[in-house]
C-alpha cells in the first residue's frame, strides 16, 4: 500500500485528470456540516428563459418571435396552461410533476449596463447589488456565505477548473484544485491502480470518478456533461455539501432552436445524473441554474435573440416544492417592456437564492441581505422548498 505521501500525489494526479476536458469549467465544491446539498449551475452566455420556458399563453410571443416553435402545437409540452416546455427538456417531464421541478419567471439580477457578458457574470457570480465589482477585492457570494456556515474548515470548499471561479474566491478558506495535469493510462494500469485503492474507500471511489471523467475526454459533449455530473455526485454522496459549476454556449444570436436545444438536453442530462447518481440524498437536493441575464423579447434577423435583461432561474431537486412556476408575469406588450426590448424583471434573482439558503442551511436571514447579497430586500418567501 503506498504512504501517505504518494496518496496524497496520486490523489492530486487524478483530481487534476478529473477536471481536464472541456465542459470541466470552472466547478467547485464545499463540504458543509448539513444533510442539505446545493448545486448551482452557472449558464454561461445568457440562456432565453422565453424559450426554455415559453409564456405561450401571452398572446403577443408569437407575434414577436413568428420564426419560432412555440407552444404545444409546435411540440413545446404544457405544464400550467399558460407555460409550455421546451422538448428539449421532456425528460424532466416526471420530475415536474413529482414537484421536483420548477421555475422562477421574470428574474434578473440588479445589473443593467451594457449587457456585457463578462460585467453580468461578475455581477451575477458576486452577488453585489448592480455595480460591476472592482478587480481588486472582487469576492464571490459562495465564499462570503462560508464563514456563515458553523465548522466550515479550509477543506470545507473546493474550486476545481484551470479558471477560479468567482462565484467561490474571497479570503475564506478554501481550497483549489486545477488541471496542471492530465491523466493518461492504459487500461491495465487504470485497472492496478484501482485495485490497489480497493480497501480505501475514500481514494477508491476519488480514483473511480477521475477515471472516468479522463476516459470521456475525447468523447461526445453528452458523454462530457454526463462526467461532470457524475463527478459533482460523487463529491456530494460524501462530505460536499454545495457544489457550483458552469456550462458555457447559450448565446444564440443566430440560429438560436439549434443552440437552445444542446444546452437544455445537456442539463438536462446533467440534472438526470445527479438524481441516479445521489441515490437518497436527492430528496436533499437542491439545483439552481441561473444566467447572466435573459434575452430580447423579439427575434433578430438571424433566428436568434440578442443580450436582454429579464429571464428564467430553473430549480429541481427532492428538496424543492416544485410543479409550479413562481414569479410576476410582466407581459410583453410593448409598453410593459424594459426599454421596449427586453422581458421586465419582476424580482432579483438573488432573492430566491438567499430564500434557498436560508431553508437549507439556516443561513440569518439579515446576514443573506447584508452579507452574502449586499443591498438585497429578500421580500417574502417564494416557498421554493418542500
Amino acid at each position: 500500500m503506498p504512504d501517505d505521501l504518494t496518496r496524497r500525489r496520486m490523489l492530486s494526479l487524478l483530481g487534476c485528470s478529473a477536471a481536464a476536458f472541456p465542459l470541466a469549467t470552472p466547478m467547485a465544491f464545499a463540504a458543509l456540516p448539513s444533510d442539505n446539498r446545493l448545486v448551482v449551475v452557472i449558464l454561461r452566455g445568457a440562456m432565453d428563459g422565453m424559450d426554455a420556458l415559453q409564456p405561450y399563453g401571452d398572446p403577443d410571443l408569437e407575434r414577436m418571435r413568428p420564426g419560432f416553435d412555440i407552444g404545444p402545437g409546435a411540440g413545446a409540452l404544457d405544464l400550467t396552461g399558460f407555460h409550455a416546455l421546451h422538448p428539449a427538456m421532456a425528460p424532466l417531464l416526471p420530475l415536474w410533476r413529482d414537484g421536483h421541478l420548477g421555475f422562477a419567471q421574470a428574474v434578473s439580477t440588479p445589473y443593467r449596463g451594457n449587457r456585457s457578458h463578462f460585467d453580468a457574470q461578475d455581477v451575477l457570480e458576486a452577488g453585489t447589488a448592480g455595480d460591476v465589482p472592482p478587480l481588486a477585492g472582487r469576492d464571490g457570494w459562495l465564499n462570503r456565505l462560508l464563514p456563515l456556515m458553523p465548522g466550515a474548515q479550509g477543506r470545507t470548499a473546493f474550486a476545481v477548473g484551470r479558471d477560479e471561479m468567482l462565484i467561490l474566491r474571497g479570503p475564506a478558506a478554501h481550497s483549489s484544485w486545477a488541471p496542471d495535469a492530465r491523466l493518461d493510462m492504459a487500461p491495465a494500469t487504470a485497472d492496478l491502480l484501482l485495485h490497489t485503492y480497493q480497501d480505501d474507500a475514500l481514494f477508491r471511489e476519488t480514483a473511480t470518478a477521475a477515471l472516468g471523467l479522463a476516459r470521456a475526454t475525447g468523447n461526445t459533449e453528452g458523454r462530457g456533461t454526463d462526467a461532470l455530473f457524475a463527478f459533482a455526485a460523487a463529491q456530494l454522496r460524501q462530505d460536499a455539501r454545495i457544489a457550483a459549476l458552469s456550462l458555457g454556449g447559450w448565446d444564440s444570436h443566430r440560429g438560436q432552436a439549434r443552440q437552445v436545444t444542446r444546452g437544455l438536453t445537456a442539463l438536462s442530462e446533467g440534472v438526470l445524473r445527479l438524481k441516479a447518481d445521489l441515490g437518497p440524498e436527492w430528496d436533499r437536493t437542491m439545483i439552481v441554474a441561473v444566467t447572466e441575464f435573459g434575452r430580447t423579447a423579439f427575434q433578430n434577423g438571424t433566428q436568434g435573440t440578442d443580450h436582454g435583461t429579464g429571464g428564467t432561474m430553473i430549480l429541481a431537486g427532492g428538496a424543492l416544492k416544485g410543479g409550479q412556476v413562481w414569479g410576476d408575469w410582466p407581459g410583453l406588450a410593448e409598453a410593459q417592456l424594459l426599454d421596449r426590448r427586453d422581458l421586465m424583471p419582476t424580482r432579483d434573482v438573488r432573492a430566491y437564492l438567499a430564500w434557498a439558503l436560508h431553508g437549507l442551511f439556516g443561513t440569518d436571514r439579515s446576514a443573506l441581505a447584508s452579507v452574502v447579497f449586499p443591498g438585497l430586500d429578500l421580500g417574502p418567501d417564494p416557498g421554493v422548498l418542500a
